[in-house]
């Protein structure tokens, strides 16, 4: 058993027979009140994602998930697959319980496989990822103390807000837990 303050985002747990991963946390302390824990977090095994609350104390069943190593290969209409790289043999997981983390992979990568029972759930994407600019408007100089951004989208699809003086090309770091902007690339 696990606090739920120990909820961290990618933490999974077990709640009534499901497997839960942690997307989001948020503690909230009301006035006098105890406080309470909000969490958003992914069905492992249907894919859908729900908020859930709380209170400051509480204790939630660990899950016991296997992490091993795949190379992503590629995606059909209905799976996404990946392959063992010392016994080349292939596994399938549904793009309906992988959701938006699809959009990350690149084909040939390296990538951790979340399992439970040798049932493949999830997989486990880093922090940043690196990826070029496909398309977006004219390079442009601003005059401003602040941020100025504007639309693009990557090789993958994605579509994000970067800085103004980017432009087709050029390799961006990309935080997969929220999917924004974060750096450009070191070796552009």
């Amino acid at each position: 058993m696990i606090g739920v303050t120990e909820l961290r985002p990618g933490v999974a747990y077990e709640e009534d027979g499901q497997l839960f991963k942690v997307l989001s946390y948020e503690h909230i302390k009301l006035g006098r009140g105890s406080a309470s824990i909000k969490v958003k977090v992914k069905n492992l095994r249907t894919g859908s994602v729900v908020e859930k609350s709380f209170i400051n104390g509480a204790r939630v069943q660990e899950a016991s998930l296997t992490k091993k190593k795949y190379q992503y290969l590629y995606k059909d209409e209905e799976n996404a697959i990946f392959m063992d790289e010392a016994t080349y043999e292939q596994i399938q997981i549904p793009l309906s319980i992988l959701g938006t983390d699809v959009t990350y992979l690149k084909e040939g990568q390296p990538i951790s496989v979340l399992a439970v029972e040798e049932e493949p759930l999830a997989v486990e994407l880093p922090p940043k990822m690196e990826f070029s600019i496909s398309d977006t408007g004219p390079n442009v100089k601003g005059n401003s103390a602040s941020n100025l951004y504007k639309d693009a989208i990557l090789e993958n699809g994605l579509k994000v807000r970067v800085p103004l003086f980017s432009k087709v090309g050029d390799r961006v770091v990309i935080d997969t837990r929220t999917g924004e902007y974060s750096e450009r690339a070191k070796n552009n």
